[in-house]
């Protein structure tokens, strides 16, 4: 109750709400992240509550594809499929965890993310170190390489030898970027620390702690069901979560009129807004996904914890309507592969041989 009402008097009333719609005329994006502040504060209940029922649901439906599997194969690797939904949603609990969004203490949120890390594959103090890189340097055209999805410009692209030009073609190929992809993600490469080889032993600790920790949650279930549950039930699960997430990450930034520039030219909070989609979703699929549609929004102010984007949409109307993205413009932009600097708009391969 007084978690809830300490939210409630926090909140702008309404005439200072309009007062703050948007921020004075003449204002750049740096104006939102002051005025976005405000939101920044969890709430302890709220987020334990989310947590509570994400993973309820996710212990369920593991519980009741296992039982499916003394009665029908297919039905227990759709379930398993299923749950692969509130999987993405412990995935982005996770991801608050690492923004220091979720709870109001640093120490428990590390835990907190460490322990789901286990369950979604991912090295907690790796990716949030490699994610708080992309957070810094999205939208940068001299600092590309982490946390990224690989972008050359045309002129980039035209300069390549046959080989690689054939090598970027296949990476950005669909079947590669979401079929293959996922899989390599998060069955491969995190089980190093891959781009902090050399960092420290913390992120050595933080993948061979996860990957014993995991290693020690498959050896059981196999111990109690043999390869059944782990190929009906464990990979389908991770998987379809795995390609959810890629998808989410891919349309989050790459987009037509998304933004990128060169270092000189570059503002962090000018990219964070103009270079990351609102990518509109149905009420359920905002759920499963925690509102992380709501993305330009996100690396304003990455420390407002995801139950709190709407009330931010709601409150300021120009954000709501700014890089909106549906679902149909999203699949088009699976044929966008290059920038094109002059344009400054992402382009296909065709587009880029016609300028």
């Amino acid at each position: 109750m007084n978690d809830t009402l300490s939210i409630r008097h926090d909140r702008p009333r309404s005439d200072e709400r309009k007062a703050e719609a948007s921020p004075p005329a003449g204002d750049d994006a740096r104006d939102w992240v002051r005025i976005l502040a405000r939101y920044r504060d969890p709430s302890p209940l709220r987020s334990a509550l989310e947590l509570l029922v994400t993973l309820v649901p996710f212990v369920a439906l593991w519980a009741l594809a296992w039982w499916s599997l003394s009665i029908s194969y297919p039905l227990a690797a759709a379930i398993a499929a299923v749950n692969g939904l509130f999987l993405v949603r412990l995935f982005m609990i996770q991801h608050d965890c690492g923004h220091a969004a979720f709870f109001r203490s640093r120490r428990f949120s590390d835990w907190a993310g460490r322990a789901i890390g286990v369950v979604t594959l991912t090295p907690y103090d790796v990716w949030k170190r490699t994610h708080a890189v992309h957070h810094a340097s999205t939208g940068n055209l001299d600092k590309r390489g982490m946390g990224d999805v690989q972008t050359l410009t045309v002129a980039e692209f035209r300069a390549l030898s046959p080989a690689a030009r054939f090598r970027y073609r296949l990476y950005r190929n669909p079947l590669v970027l979401f079929g293959l992809g996922p899989f390599y993600l998060f069955f491969i490469q995190n089980r190093l620390p891959v781009g902090l080889m050399r960092a420290g032993r913390k992120y050595w600790i933080s993948a061979m702690g996860t990957n014993l920790a995991l290693a020690a949650v498959l050896s059981t279930l196999f111990y109690m069901g043999g390869l059944a549950p782990l190929l009906l039930i464990f990979l389908p699960t991770t998987l379809v979560a795995a390609s959810i997430g890629v998808w989410l990450f891919y349309v989050q930034h790459q987009f037509e009129e998304t933004s990128w520039d060169s270092d000189a030219d570059w503002q962090l909070h000018d990219a964070a807004l103009h270079g990351s989609s609102h990518y509109v979703l149905p009420g359920i699929l905002r759920w499963f996904t925690a509102n992380i549609g709501m993305h330009h929004v996100h690396h304003l102010q990455s420390r407002v914890p995801f139950y709190r984007l709407p009330e931010i949409l709601r409150d300021h109307p120009p954000l709501a309507e700014a890089q909106c993205l549906t679902i149909r413009e999203s699949l088009a932009g699976v044929g966008l592969q290059l920038w094109d600097e002059d344009s400054r708009r992402l382009v296909s391969f065709a587009g880029a041989r016609q300028t």
